[in-house]
């Protein structure tokens, strides 16, 4: 297994972020502007970018931002398949693999979504991961399949429903000391939360990510190249990403049904790097739903069903004192939702010291992809090169 963290790294971030039907442009226009935003960030000319990685079935072909870019050349284009938000940590290693193989020397990895322009997200998941025999059960809505697998969780393995409360309590703090977090200075109202409407039993509607527009970009080059760049590089330490035996999509009948579907890729990620949960000092997880939330911890192996309510719990899980501070930003919950890519840009601040809610040595992070999705990913993130 390759570790890219001595090749590759994060040069630069953009990150536009629209309350959801007031973004200024239509969606190609606000992924140009945040692909900008990213090559100013690392002092670079946009028009020597010369790869793209996008995922979740993003609408906006690399072909059609060279005119705008002033692409000087394109020699990488590529999408993770299916997975919706599953595929973030992904993109990161199709872009990795482009760079140290010599296909590429820039590569943007993006994600942008204007609803207006490619439809409500929650309507492209329906059609791409529902089928027709859940369709006739009457899971019509992501929400759904994942509310059946929480249940799994609470009712089979015993997990206390509070822990999804400490989650959503953790990104919210988080949220409201970021300016620019939609839910900026606003805490966690527990009594609202807690007498929200069901959107699925077991969720409420604070359970449930928000939808928002926007448009988030990276810029990954060498790790020589960074050096010479206008800010300090992020390192890609390393990326896994697929499916285990017994999952996939449109079955729902899977050997662990609890599970966000992290095991075997967590596995092979702690394999590849050499590194193990106790090494990574913060965490960008992808919520969905809140409890794939607490699944995904479990299944990267930070605790277990039987240990879980000790672990999660709010103070663990907060900057700057935290044991594993979780969504520095505000995460999908509090800082809002471009189909995750903003967790990828907190990362990077976060490691660059430029993130709202500071975890003080902060030298690793780990971003988790959506969790419960057909297919997920995982990436490690380093401010040094790790031996």
């Amino acid at each position: 297994m390759t570790r890219f963290n001595a090749r590759v790294a994060v040069a630069g971030v953009g990150l536009r972020q629209y309350k959801r039907a007031q973004a200024p442009l239509p969606e190609r226009g606000v992924l140009v502007r945040a692909i900008v935003d990213a090559c100013e960030d690392a002092g670079f000319d946009p028009a020597e970018v010369d790869g793209f990685v996008a995922y979740g079935d993003d609408k906006n072909e690399p072909v059609r931002l060279m005119s705008d870019l002033g692409t000087k050349e394109l020699c990488w284009s590529s999408q993770v398949w299916g997975g919706g938000g599953g595929g973030i940590a992904g993109a990161f290693g199709h872009a990795a693999a482009a760079i140290s193989s010599g296909q590429a020397s820039a590569v943007i990895v993006f994600r942008t979504l204007v609803q207006s322009n490619s439809g409500r997200l929650s309507g492209a998941v329906m059609a791409h991961h529902l089928n027709d025999h859940l369709l006739g059960a009457g899971l019509i809505s992501p929400a759904q399949p994942c509310a059946l697998r929480a249940q799994r969780l609470f009712e089979h393995h015993q997990v206390p429903r509070s822990v999804t409360e400490e989650l959503v309590r953790a990104s919210y703090y988080h949220g409201a000391r970021n300016p620019n977090a939609v839910s900026y200075g606003k805490e966690l109202d527990l009594d609202a939360y807690r007498t929200a409407r069901w959107i699925a039993e077991p969720f409420r509607l604070f359970d449930c990510s928000r939808e928002n527009d926007g448009a988030g970009a990276l810029l990954l080059v060498s790790a020589e190249r960074a050096r010479d760049l206008r800010k300090k590089p992020v390192h890609l330490v390393g990326v896994a990403q697929g499916a285990g035996k017994g999952w996939g999509d449109l079955l729902e009948n899977d050997d662990d049904y609890a599970s966000a579907g992290f095991a075997s890729v967590a596995r092979r990620l702690w394999a590849q790097t050499g590194l193990t949960p106790d090494d990574i000092d913060c965490a960008q997880l992808y919520e969905n739903f809140s409890a794939q939330g607490i699944a995904s911890l479990i299944d990267h192996g930070f605790c277990n069903y039987e240990n879980v309510a000790e672990f999660v719990r709010f103070e663990n899980l907060i900057a700057p004192g935290g044991t594993l501070p979780v969504n520095t930003a505000g995460g999908n919950f509090a800082e809002g939702f471009i189909h995750g890519i903003g967790m990828a840009v907190e990362a990077v601040r976060q490691l660059r010291g430029e993130s709202a809610n500071p975890v003080p040595g902060a030298r690793t992070c780990l971003l988790a992809g959506g969790p419960g999705a057909p297919t997920v990913s995982s990436a490690i993130f380093s401010n040094e090169v790790i031996n």
